[in-house]
């Protein structure tokens, strides 16, 4: 834990084809960690919008950012356009060499591990994409929410919020990640238990897979020139 009169700089990436609900779930929570600042960050200073239109605008250009304490990368279909920007992958590995916590979203992962920062690391992400995890060098691990070191990582989407949660509580104690999620009144009752592969119904699951196949594809074929880049082995760590 930090000590609580020290102030956070928390900043978050974000980018076109940005899923929103990666950034704004754990906005809920990062944002009311007490004496901190959240700011958001684009590669440039222009607004953004997520898969689905929703229009964002960062607070500024990442040139502009300060050494952030707490780094946040989420993911989304965008994803695939930062995988090789190496302006915005020598940021992401330079704010990571300073910071005290990096927080990873879904396919912020795989932004993650392009720039070189997942091996050897126990991590996780999207159910579609998690297969794709070695060959950036990390060790997957099937878990909704994976902490190694000074990084956590979420599976997908509203896992953010169990994983900034978490984060909190790595922060500020388990008394102020309490306080927060009762102040957002998180205490989810999904209406059905299809939320992972291993739950949903096998046809749901099929049809949901072939939906994301499209992307899924192009997401191994750029992880495969990753690796390469990077001399990982994928088999090493399976």
């Amino acid at each position: 834990m930090i000590d609580p009169d020290r102030h956070l700089n928390i900043g978050s990436l974000i980018f076109d084809g940005i899923d929103q609900i990666d950034l704004t779930g754990p906005f809920e929570v990062l944002a009311r960690i007490p004496n901190s600042t959240y700011r958001l960050y684009g590669k440039t200073d222009g607004m953004i919008r997520d898969v689905k239109g929703l229009r964002i605008s960062p607070d500024g250009a990442i040139a502009d950012a300060p050494q952030l304490d707490v780094l946040h990368i989420p993911g989304g279909f965008g994803q695939e356009v930062l995988m090789e920007d190496q302006e915005v992958l020598g940021w992401i590995s330079q704010q990571a060499e300073g910071a005290h916590s990096i927080f990873s979203v879904c396919t912020g992962a795989l932004i993650c591990g392009a720039a070189g920062l997942l091996k050897r690391r126990r991590a996780t992400t999207h159910w579609a994409s998690f297969h794709l995890l070695p060959y950036f060098g990390a060790f997957p691990v099937d878990e909704r929410v994976v902490v190694d070191g000074n990084w956590v990582f979420a599976a997908g989407v509203t896992a953010g919020i169990d994983g900034a949660l978490r984060l909190v509580a790595e922060l500020r104690g388990d008394a102020a990640a309490q306080a927060i999620q009762l102040s957002m009144v998180y205490a989810p009752e999904p209406p059905f238990d299809a939320g992972t592969p291993a739950s949903a119904p096998p046809e749901i699951v099929a049809a949901m897979r072939e939906s994301v196949s499209a992307i899924t594809a192009q997401r191994e074929a750029t992880a495969r020139k990753v690796a390469e880049r990077l001399a990982v082995s994928a088999s090493a760590s399976l």
